[in-house]
């Protein structure tokens, strides 16, 4: 589905959206989605161990467009320039922005800019670039009336600002509702969920390497 608002697609990280909700707060099994398959995943559990750890890649499939490949044929490409790594004891870790960053561009053609100190106002200057910014943020900013438990720890994918030029608009992977997949928010509201860090994608030829930085976890 296309964003009224910045045109950009929104998906979310497990295949059913109205499912969100009831696996992130409800504590659903992922395995149970019966859209699981079309995430590119081999296996329900495959599809449940890995779903709540690709914020990072759903942001990504929405900045390729309408085209982009499936989410797990992009969580292997990262897998295999180290933007996931896997512990002996099946921990997952990621996403790591540098490694991160050169798959975008040696594999999709985008530039990727790792942002290590990235000041709210800032983010508003490299959407007038006309990039999109994946964002570290708190996974609670789904619920932006309640107090924020802490910053980091999911990415969204702010693609523009809103209309009156103040805020952002972004789509949230694990958003629970069409609202809060596809939302905005004053950018003083959006700082208290920011950890200050992303990586910014632009559809130009490459500028250069990017500094390293860590990811996300869980997206749930």
């Amino acid at each position: 589905m296309s964003c009224p608002t910045c045109r950009v697609p929104v998906h979310t990280q497990f295949a059913s959206p109205e499912l969100v909700g009831p696996i992130v707060e409800g504590g659903l099994d992922p395995a149970s989605d019966p859209a699981w398959a079309e995430s590119g995943a081999k296996s329900p559990a495959e599809y449940a161990r890995w779903a709540g750890h690709l914020c990072g890649m759903t942001c990504l499939r929405m900045a390729l467009g309408a085209d982009a490949p499936s989410l797990f044929s992009l969580r292997d490409g990262a897998l295999e320039y180290g933007a996931y790594t896997e512990d002996v004891d099946g921990g997952i870790r990621g996403l790591v922005y540098a490694p991160f960053a050169m798959y975008v561009r040696e594999r999709h053609g985008l530039e990727a800019t790792v942002h290590r100190d990235l000041a709210p106002a800032e983010i508003l200057d490299l959407l007038d670039e006309g990039r999109s910014v994946m964002a570290s943020v708190h996974y609670a900013i789904r619920h932006p009336r309640r107090p924020a438990p802490g910053r980091g720890g999911h990415l969204v994918l702010l693609t523009s600002r809103t209309a009156d030029g103040t805020g952002v608009h972004f789509h949230n992977p694990s958003g629970t509702s069409a609202a809060t997949r596809a939302a905005e928010l004053p950018l003083a509201g959006f700082e208290r969920f920011f950890a200050g860090r992303g990586v910014s994608l632009s559809a130009t030829a490459p500028q250069g390497d990017a500094a390293p930085g860590t990811g996300a976890g869980p997206g749930a």
